[in-house]
């Protein structure tokens, strides 16, 4: 309380209350009258012989509980915010993981390892029980992130305990354990740190020589944390199903090595087994290996942006390159990609275009989409408390959630009530339903006949954009348990650094969902894995959008341009070529590293082992992958910066996408800014600029200074590293 009524909460003003309140009644215990105050004493002396000490504390402990109950048992609580929003193995999931949350973040301070160690189990099992009091925790950690927090969170099972924990409830026991190589950088490349990898291979080492299938995957972590080992379960599910090498890149995280030196790495990887024919991983270099990619989360982002360097390295518009790291050479894609709950757009909207939502709503997809439109649609039922029209088919009442329990009664389908394409979301026309209109006073006749006219014009003007399909997910599911807004913008302003400033909309290789259609339409098969209910669900959805839709529109011209053939050979590889997406019913993000306490998880480990099987399957060497020909080798000339700025505008089409999206010339960027922190130092253009500097120490005009500060207030609080030269009034 004695923050409130000073006027600012603070954790040091509830500290003093706390000593204040127990100092003042533990004097008043030990040298006031033993019955109490003068008003209850009689009462106090009459009950004395009648409780005991035992009953005299239980009943102060179920007076406390009734008390803090009280509203749930008179129906006074408020709605449960998450109700039916997860399934229910996924809901016991994301109880025990923010138990462990809650307890690592507690224990935080202690200094001596052993020790904290020690407290972070104590801690996690009181919250496990206190579930309401590990909500409330995390939520006011999350509210104020930094770095040290996401690596003690995501990290966690690096520790002793949760190692060993995690040891007995491994869902997948392999013989060999994971090797540890670093790879060195291939000479075309700006940086000679070699870059360290881990190999899970169920097999010897003159085993691993005779292998020409490799997965190089590239986990996930928001840019800040977690390496291969925090993914033991997927990676040793993989390594056991597909007897193959699992090759995963442990590359430098953020802040301290910040965009784009982390896709560097794994591209640098990439080449390096190419070039020299898998060596330098440990293969024969016999022959060029074939490669899967896969990537969770980050990694899912990283993946796709290795893919669309290869891609560009070999693309001949100059209008549509991305000026990537360094000159590179033609390398072959891979053989396909499988991308695991990605993050694919770093520019965080609460609101969708009108191309964005035709791409959920394309007729090809609406029976894989039905969950994301449904929920939408339920999200504004609730919130509105109007009831959305909905129609019900055979086929819909029999799409129950496969292999998931789930007491989610939003998962009846709800049609959006504008049915055909979107054409504006410039206006919102709300209607109030027929029987509650009111009685309106008697008008004139010509104010009848110009109302009719007008309701007439507007009935002729193409449908408005449904506001609830609109809405993007990370503004749907805003209070995700695992994923939250605060945890996303700290991410994003970590991996991207306080001294570059991208534009979103155009740098393909930091949100690859924005990549030019010419790329697009060359991307090798990929499959997409993620929960429903995840803030990053439109991500995949809309990626998956863009590639079949270019992809669809490449096929239609080369058939226009008589090229190929409208044979049913033809149109099987079109549809190879196409990406699946699984969206998983009732879960979030990060499903796969729960494996533990999850059992759905590792049934989509397996899964993806499946996927990956069918992408590194052998196929006959005639077979037309609807890959861009190169008539001749060219050199590729690129030059190193650090955020590129091809221009791509997507104009706004039909249904059936027939026009192509439109391409627009890269405008000349100023001087790009590249960060390399050694030392604390960080080099801007070549000047010496101390990450940290004090406060005022640079002049800049009013815009700039504003930006400036206001960013570097940010990036301080996230690193822990905030200025704390005094509080202001």
């Amino acid at each position: 309380m004695i923050d409130h009524v000073l006027g600012r909460p603070s954790s040091r003003f509830r500290k003093i209350q706390v000593f204040l309140v127990l100092s003042f009644w533990t004097t008043y215990l030990l040298r006031g009258n033993h019955h109490g105050p003068p008003l209850i004493r009689r009462l106090s002396a009459r009950l004395t012989p009648r409780l005991t000490a035992w009953q005299t504390v239980t009943l102060t402990m179920l007076y406390l509980y009734f008390a803090r109950n009280f509203a749930k048992i008179f129906g006074l609580e408020c709605p449960e915010p998450l109700a039916n929003l997860y399934s229910r193995s996924y809901f016991r999931a994301t109880w025990f993981m923010t138990a462990l949350d809650a307890g690592f973040w507690t224990a935080m301070p202690i200094r001596r390892k052993w020790l904290r160690d020690i407290a972070s189990m104590v801690f996690s099992a009181y919250y496990l029980i206190a579930a309401e009091q590990a909500d409330e925790k995390v939520r006011k950690v999350r509210a104020t992130v930094t770095v040290e927090h996401l690596r003690v969170s995501w990290e966690k099972s690096n520790t002793p305990y949760i190692k060993f924990l995690t040891t007995l409830l491994h869902p997948f026991r392999t013989k060999y354990a994971p090797r540890h190589l670093k790879v060195q950088r291939p000479k075309e490349s700006g940086q000679k740190e070699p870059v360290d990898i881990w190999i899970y291979f169920e097999g010897s080492s003159e085993e691993l020589k005779t292998q020409k299938k490799i997965v190089l995957d590239i986990p996930g972590g928001g840019f800040v944390a977690m390496g291969p080992r925090n993914h033991d379960d997927k990676l040793m599910g993989w390594s056991k199903k597909l007897k193959i090498p699992i090759v995963s890149v442990e590359y430098k995280k953020a802040p301290e090595y910040p965009y784009p030196y982390g896709i560097n790495e794994c591209y640098d990887v990439y080449h390096s087994i190419i070039t020299t024919k898998g060596r330098c991983i440990g293969l024969s270099g016999e022959v060029v290996p074939k490669i899967a990619m896969s990537g969770d989360s980050a990694g899912g982002n990283l993946c796709a942006g290795v893919t669309l360097m290869i891609l560009n390295a070999t693309h001949d518009d100059l209008d549509d390159r991305h000026k990537t790291n360094m000159g590179l050479r033609s390398l072959p894609p891979p053989e396909g990609l499988l991308l695991i709950y990605p993050s694919l757009d770093l520019n965080i909207n609460s609101w969708m275009t009108d191309e964005q939502v035709r791409l959920i709503r394309e007729r090809s997809t609406r029976q894989t989409n039905r969950g994301v439109v449904r929920k939408k649609s339920a999200y504004f039922a609730r919130a509105s408390g109007q009831k959305v029209p909905a129609q019900r088919s055979k086929s819909n009442r029999k799409a129950k959630a496969e292999d998931y329990d789930s007491s989610d009664s939003e998962y009846e389908d709800i049609s959006s009530t504008a049915s055909t394409a979107p054409q504006d979301i410039q206006h919102l026309h709300v209607t109030a339903p027929h029987p509650n209109t009111p009685d309106l006073p008697h008008q004139p006749p010509h104010t009848s006949t110009l109302s009719s006219a007008s309701a007439a014009l507007e009935a002729t003007k193409p449908p408005t954009l449904s506001t609830r399909l609109a809405m993007t997910s990370r503004l749907t599911y805003f209070n995700d348990r695992i994923l939250t807004p605060e945890m996303m913008r700290a991410m994003v302003i970590l991996y991207i650094g306080p001294y570059n400033r991208p534009d979103f909309s155009t740098d393909f290789l930091l949100s690859p969902l924005v990549a030019p259609e010419s790329l697009l339409r060359r991307f090798p098969k990929t499959y997409f894995l993620t929960g429903e209910r995840d803030p990053l669900v439109d991500d995949t959805v809309l990626f998956a959008g863009r590639i079949r839709q270019a992809k669809s529109r490449w096929a239609k011209e080369r058939r226009d341009m008589g090229l190929q053939s409208s044979s049913n050979r033809s149109e099987a590889m079109i549809a190879d070529a196409i990406p699946e997406v699984r969206l998983i019913p009732g879960s979030s993000h990060g499903f796969l590293l729960m494996a533990g306490v999850l059992p759905q998880a590792k049934r989509e480990i397996v899964r993806c082992a499946r996927w990956l099987e069918e992408i590194l399957a052998d196929k006959p060497a005639a077979e037309d992958h609807l890959a861009v020909e190169e008539e001749e080798q060219r050199p590729r000339h690129h030059y190193r910066t650090d955020t590129g700025t091809t221009s791509v505008g997507m104009e706004s089409t039909d249904d059936e996408g027939d026009m192509p999206l439109e391409m627009a010339t890269p405008s000349p960027s100023g001087a790009t800014m590249a960060l390399n922190k050694v030392k604390g130092v960080a080099r801007r253009d070549g000047a010496k600029v101390r990450g940290r500097g004090r406060r005022g120490s640079h002049v800049l005009g009013s815009e700039e200074d504003l930006v400036g500060r206001r960013m570097q207030g940010l990036m301080g609080g996230l690193t822990g590293m905030e200025d704390r030269e005094g509080e202001g009034v």
